[in-house]
């Protein structure tokens, strides 16, 4: 009843009229070069309470160690065994901000690669991290910040909190080199829509014509629109400034019905159409109930108690009414009909594939 309630919510939201409304051009597009780029390290965190990896489990931490040591000179014995608790080799990555330049901070997510049950209490060494190119472009370094813990007791029960295996440190990342800028040598500013849509990729080029002045922005296809802008770099940015707030109305999406076959979500958009169509739904409940009886003889009869099993079987037939959807029928309708008859969640979607099947939904029927 709570998840139809919670459907029968969102089917109403949707329902109710929808003012025309504008929105930023940096709301609904990005500008083309300027992008994050991802970062990743490979590194050791040590100071572990005897929370790190089992080095018998996880030889390449034992491996990394050894490498360490020599780069810092450190000559080991030939065939040194180590046994390492206070060690745990990890994963590091980070997002490089566009336009982040050499000596500002990065936040990183250090993420335990072996066994270690926690970093909680850790510090990561010094770890290079290198974008797809294999170039490093920022180093991370210091101590965990870990939401988790965990605790176990001596008879092997344990209590675990959130994840101890994963921390982060804010600002533990030093960026050595800018990021490739694909956005100060273009020769024109190029806004990529967030969905693509021809019919906004025109009002946005519309709008800034009506702005700037005839052919100073083109549209490329359904998602791109190239404008022509300033060569000099302060002139492009106080350009850009003016661009991406001005306001566009984006056009209304294609007309889809969204199913979550998990949750039981059903969302129904504004555009959606019915033909013309007569629905009825019922379900049939069969209820099947085991009950043991006792079966005992008389007392001079010379048989066994037995038990005797009894079942109930029960048929409920639901009889609903069957509700019609006259032509250009409106999503208000659709809502009303449906409610009217008490569909859950479960029969609603029934209710939609059948209309779909028989060429009545005028709409995409998508089922995530």
């Amino acid at each position: 009843m709570k998840q139809f309630l919670f459907t029968f919510l969102a089917l109403m939201f949707l329902s109710l009229p929808v003012e025309a409304t504008t929105q930023r051009i940096k709301d609904l597009a990005n500008v083309s070069g300027v992008r994050a780029n991802q970062l990743v390290g490979y590194g050791l965190v040590v100071g572990l309470d005897g929370t790190g990896d089992q080095t018998s489990q996880t030889p390449f931490t034992v491996q990394t160690f050894k490498n360490m040591l020599q780069q810092l000179g450190i000559q080991l014995p030939p065939g040194s065994n180590f046994q390492l608790k206070n060690v745990a080799a990890v994963a590091v990555h980070a997002e490089l901000t566009p336009f982040a330049k050499p000596g500002q901070t990065l936040d990183v997510t250090v993420s335990s690669v072996g066994n270690a049950k926690s970093l909680r209490g850790g510090t990561l060494l010094v770890t290079p991290l290198k974008g797809l190119n294999k170039t490093v472009y920022a180093v991370a370094q210091g101590s965990l910040v870990v939401g988790g813990f965990g605790a176990q007791g001596n008879d092997g029960s344990s209590v675990t909190v959130n994840v101890p295996s994963v921390g982060r440190i804010p600002g533990g990342a030093l960026i050595e080199r800018p990021a490739p800028d694909g956005f100060s040598n273009a020769e024109n500013i190029v806004f990529n829509l967030h969905r693509a849509d021809f019919t906004t990729a025109r009002r946005v080029a519309e709008k800034i014509n009506d702005t700037f002045g005839p052919e100073v922005a083109q549209t490329v296809d359904a998602a791109s629109i190239k404008v022509r802008s300033p060569e000099n770099a302060t002139q492009r940015v106080s350009f850009l400034s003016i661009l991406e707030n001005l306001e566009v109305q984006p056009d209304a999406t294609s007309a889809k019905v969204v199913i979550n076959s998990r949750t039981g979500t059903i969302v129904i958009g504004q555009k959606v159409v019915v033909a013309p169509a007569a629905v009825t739904h019922g379900s049939l409940s069969v209820t099947i109930a085991e009950d043991n009886q006792v079966s005992q003889p008389n007392a001079f009869a010379g048989g066994q108690t037995v038990v005797v099993p009894d079942s109930e079987v029960e048929i409920v037939e639901d009889k609903n009414r069957m509700f019609y959807f006259a032509p250009g029928v409106n999503l208000q309708d659709i809502v009303s009909a449906v409610n009217q008859v008490g569909a859950a969640p479960g029969d609603l979607m029934a209710i939609l594939e059948a209309l779909r099947q028989a060429g009545a939904l005028r709409a995409e029927l998508v089922v995530i």
